[in-house]
């Protein structure tokens, strides 16, 4: 009996070979790619420039299936988290971020994750699978065509649960098909690849995918760092610089790398970090995207005060660097940054997670 495939998360370079596979024309890829994510059409019978022939003989060994929307839930400001169902029962978690006229989508490339970031709901929840390419170039095809939004995704965020960079291959094939002109036709600068570093995997993104990149950072040295980022243990600051200024070097220096920061109360909050911070990224072209930590069930971290905020991102400005203070969106629905949790199938570490606090 011959396995179908699901096609929703082929990239343009996959399909081509697939239907060179079937002895058709490999221009029958392009067309495919539209209907599926620039059109919303599934159904191999509604793709008018197919033949019945070539149509009966997809069906035979294909089909092209999204994953589910089990539930949604919208903040007051308007942020939307989608809970959504994978075919093994696993749930995972998106964030729909509505601006005037543009949307961005927070989306997840893992269920759970490994890396335990003490600021981190998922973190804590532990590690289940890696999601494919169609269970993560899913996510924006419901959110595009199975919710009922008008305003159509216009940014792309790897920010949602998991480490994009341990999950590579389905990201950069999903991050291939966001920016094909025949499939969502996104500009590099309006997807975002955010990791804690994974040094070797930040080496070959340049040479699979051309997106930005933002590194969670959140410490300036590595005693700190080892704390709230365990993976600094292996992929230390000073080894996590250099892979960041060797991307830029790629590009002959015509990029700059986001730093992400979060700021939590007494631990990474100090100005004297603050001035550690600048020295570190000292020549890196980067900007600081500030954010405030959410909490979550079982931290003990809290947020940090205003004051101690405004007085973090005052050195920085001083010390030359382009910072912003992220605002924070969607925390009355748990939706908001370091938050996303979802249901796993299975139970971590001995505990059922079924009753987890849902997105």
């Amino acid at each position: 009996m011959i396995k179908k495939k699901n096609l929703l998360g082929c990239s343009l370079e996959s399909l081509e070979d697939f239907f060179r596979s079937l002895e058709e024309p490999s221009f029958r890829a392009k067309q495919l790619l539209k209907w599926i994510h620039q059109k919303g059409i599934i159904d191999f019978d509604k793709m008018t420039d197919f033949n019945k022939l070539l149509r009966a003989k997809l069906k035979e060994v294909a089909y092209i299936k999204p994953p589910l929307i089990e539930e949604s839930y919208l903040s007051p400001e308007g942020t939307k988290k989608y809970l959504i169902k994978l075919d093994s029962g696993t749930m995972i978690e998106m964030v729909r971020i509505p601006e005037k006229k543009r949307a961005t989508l927070c989306i997840s490339s893992q269920a759970g994750c490994a890396l335990q970031c003490t600021f981190c709901a998922t973190g804590a929840q532990g590690f289940e699978k890696n999601l494919t390419s169609d269970e993560i170039i899913g996510q924006l095809w419901l959110a595009n065509f199975g919710d009922d939004e008008k305003t159509p995704i216009t940014n792309v965020v790897f920010m949602g649960m998991g480490e994009p960079l341990l999950n590579f291959n389905p990201v950069i094939e999903s991050a291939k098909i966001m920016k094909d002109q025949m499939g969502y036709g996104l500009s590099r600068k309006r997807i975002t690849i955010s990791t804690s570093g994974i040094v070797p995997q930040i080496d070959n993104i340049p040479n699979n995918v051309d997106v930005s990149l933002a590194i969670s950072l959140h410490a300036p040295n590595n005693k700190l760092r080892d704390e709230i980022v365990p993976i600094n243990k292996k992929y230390p600051i000073e080894k996590l610089i250099k892979s960041c200024k060797d991307y830029i070097s790629f590009y002959d220096g015509k990029r700059n790398i986001t730093i992400e920061y979060i700021l939590i109360d007494g631990i990474n909050d100090s100005k004297d970090l603050a001035y550690d911070l600048c020295k570190l990224l000292s020549g890196l072209s980067c900007k600081i995207n500030l954010i405030p930590f959410n909490p979550f069930d079982g931290s003990n971290y809290k947020r940090s005060s205003m004051t101690n905020i405004q007085s973090f991102k005052e050195v920085l400005v001083k010390k030359g660097f382009i910072t912003t203070l992220r605002v924070t969106r969607g925390d009355a629905i748990d939706g908001a940054c370091g938050q996303l949790v979802g249901k796993l199938k299975k139970s971590i570490k001995g505990k059922n997670l079924i009753d987890a606090r849902e997105i």
